[in-house]
């Protein structure tokens, strides 16, 4: 910088601040300033405008090196108790006159350390600190960890705060993992202070690179009667594995975690995982206790993927139909005198709908039941505009109408269960049963249809169906019983609707499970709160004495039931059920109602936290299963499940919804005319 006619002023006494050391006093005319020795920057120096603006530049000069910054701002005097930030123009520098205050978002900090700097006077700098601030929003929010890379990200972070040293790509990962071991031990030790039972649902997730993941799950509802959700696992699933070594590592996860003997129920996403590696789970299980009600609760499977392997079968069975109608909306929106002409019709036909064609996105099954159930309501539209031009449409037969018309109907209902399902904030296990029996009562209509096409479909939709309603219908029953608005009685109305003449025996079996699963708690052999309540080990009980008076326990609930004393079951289920209205809440009416039913109430709560659909909401109407992110699937397996379990700890924290870190569907895109 060239500075005629210019003259360097000696510093007078009087200018003792230190930032004056990175700066010459030059007067020009009768104008002093102040020029950086770093970046030749001129400022004011007239004694006026005091030093504020100088320290500031230092702060924001990307020149100067760091190497005194800790002398030059332990020299600032705290002005207020709250921090500022200047407002500077990006082009000249000035400051203005507008302080910003800052909003601080406080994680849970780690002890500081004991050399700290002091800026602005009433906020301490604290590097370690900072950089676990920093691997924590990666993990809330998904970032990825080259972020810290970013030549923006660089030049945000150093005029925010230039004391601070960015970490490396890898200094980074081993951040988040030891804020990932950090919240394991936390989240741990909530689990084990339970005195219920627990749940766990097994997801399979995919990934851009043909890789599979595991995903483990733990449902439970808490002491004040909250429902709760943890990632517990999520590893990578080799594809040389047998399903032996699939067990085996579903064995040792929940080995880990000290629940494999406090398990109530596990819940697989996929109707199709093998028997075989339940089975082994389950012999494991039972080796050290028997599982609850000798096992018929703990295998259940996701009633939403269900109710999608039903809707599969019925789209496979119309696909043929599903196309010829795509190709004739093409034609129709292919030009706006091919619409007009179209338009006409329908309004000489008598059609007079609000409902414009659109064409579906194939890979959203409900938007396809809305292109059908649109295109039905113009179908005498379609016939007069074939009978004008044969050669413009790919024609449909009246046979093909009624397929269309009644395959629509069944998806309607699907679409109707799968909202409900997934759209229920608290999800507990009550719910499924009627909507379920609904499927299974229209099903068995179905099967009993004269055409061909209808009862050839709906056999093949009651096969899978009835799979699933063979392991999970007396876990099904059971949760909408503990229902006070349902107790027995809804069993009693839809059995006869699907059994008929045996329904009674059915009906019986239910009633003979919910009342062994009663005499399991009231005796406490099996029970998750004589194990594991207040003072007790959570060591994982495997060298815990044995019982001596468990025979006592069976026998005074033996002698007491000879003596005709109420159980908890009996009293609840004799006394009138709950009115049904839309503001009931479950979980208030158990908590109100745990001193009547002590024994019933800890029964009810392990069973209403049975995870009966396992897919998330934004995932319930789209063909496929949950897929990672492109940038995660390329990360260390290890680093993968840190950062999903992280995720998914600190959320929980914070209670605020984020989405998934999968790839979330695509809007429903509609055409419209």
């Amino acid at each position: 910088m060239e500075l005629s006619n210019e003259i360097v002023v000696k510093k007078p006494k009087r200018l003792t601040s230190v930032v004056w050391n990175h700066f010459e006093r030059v007067k020009k005319a009768d104008i002093c300033y102040a020029v950086c020795i770093h970046c030749s920057k001129r400022l004011s120096g007239s004694s006026n405008s005091g030093t504020t603006h100088l320290r500031n530049h230092l702060m924001r000069c990307l020149k100067r090196s760091n190497y005194d910054v800790s002398q030059l701002l332990a020299k600032r005097r705290k002005k207020d108790n709250t921090a500022t930030i200047p407002t500077y123009n990006f082009d000249d520098g000035q400051q203005k006159d507008e302080h910003i205050p800052i909003a601080t978002i406080k994680f849970e900090q780690e002890p500081k350390r004991e050399e700290t700097i002091t800026i602005a006077g009433s906020t301490a700098f604290d590097q370690e600190r900072s950089q676990l601030d920093l691997a924590r929003m990666i993990i809330l929010h998904g970032y990825p960890l080259s972020m810290v890379e970013h030549v923006g990200f660089k030049v945000f972070v150093k005029n925010l705060q230039p004391l601070f040293d960015i970490a490396t790509n890898s200094a980074l990962e081993l951040d988040c993992i030891a804020i990932y071991e950090k919240e394991k031990q936390k989240v741990y030790e909530t689990i084990n202070r339970l005195r219920g039972r627990i749940s766990v649902a097994v997801d399979v997730w995919n990934s851009p690179e043909s890789a599979r993941y595991l995903c483990l799950t733990a449902h439970y509802i808490d002491e004040d009667w909250n429902l709760q959700k943890k990632t517990l696992n999520f590893f990578m699933i080799d594809a040389a594995h047998t399903e032996d070594i699939h067990s085996e590592v579903a064995i040792k996860c929940l080995m880990d975690w000290d629940i494999e003997r406090r398990l109530f129920c596990m819940t697989f996403s996929d109707l199709s995982t093998s028997d075989d590696i339940v089975s082994r789970i389950k012999d494991h299980l039972s080796q050290n206790r028997p599982l609850l009600s000798n096992g018929r609760l703990f295998d259940v499977r996701c009633a939403t993927h269900v109710i999608s392997l039903l809707v599969e079968d019925a789209m496979d069975a119309l696909r043929e139909v599903i196309n010829k109608i795509r190709k004739s909306i093409r034609y129709i929106k292919s030009s706006q005198t091919m619409q007009g002409k179209f338009n006409e019709i329908a309004q000489q036909v008598g059609i007079d709908n609000e409902k414009n064609l659109f064409l579906d996105c194939p890979t959203r099954w409900n938007s396809t039941c809305v292109m059908l159930e649109t295109v039905l309501a113009y179908r005498a539209a379609f016939s007069l505009l074939q009978e004008q031009d044969p050669s413009c449409l790919v024609s449909l037969s009246e046979e093909e109408w009624e397929w269309a018309s009644s395959v629509t109907g069944y998806l309607k209902l699907f679409v109707e269960i799968t909202t409900v399902f997934t759209g229920n904030k608290n999800p507990t296990a009550n719910i499924y049963f009627p909507d379920i029996c609904d499927v299974h009562v229209q099903l068995i209509e179905w099967c009993k249809s004269s055409d061909k096409f209808i009862n050839a479909m709906a056999f093949k939709m009651k096969d899978k169906f009835d799979n699933y309603w063979k392991k999970c219908c007396l876990s099904l029953a059971i949760a909408a019983i503990l229902d006070p608005r349902f107790k027995m009685k809804l069993v009693e109305y839809y059995y006869p609707q699907i059994f008929g003449n045996s329904a009674q025996d059915h009906i019986k079996e239910v009633s003979d499970t919910i009342k062994e699963l009663f005499d399991e708690y009231s005796i406490g052999l099996t029970s998750a709160s004589i194990d594991h309540g207040p003072g007790s080990s959570t060591g994982g009980g495997h060298n815990e004495p044995r019982d001596r008076l468990k025979g006592f326990d069976q026998f005074l609930h033996e002698t007491s039931q000879s003596q005709s004393v109420i159980s908890d079951l009996d009293k609840y289920l004799e006394e009138p059920v709950f009115p049904r209205n839309c503001d009931f809440n479950i979980f208030s009416w158990w908590k109100v109602h745990t001193p009547r039913y002590p024994i019933l109430s800890m029964m009810a709560r392990d069973v209403l936290g049975v995870p009966m659909s396992t897919i998330a909401p934004e995932l319930a109407f789209k063909n496929g299963g949950r897929i990672l992110d492109q940038y995660r699937s390329s990360l260390n397996p290890d680093t993968v499940q840190a950062l999903v379990c992280t995720q998914d700890w600190l959320r929980k924290e914070l209670e605020e919804p984020y989405p998934a870190p999968c790839q979330t569907a695509l809007p429903l895109h509609i055409e419209a005319s």
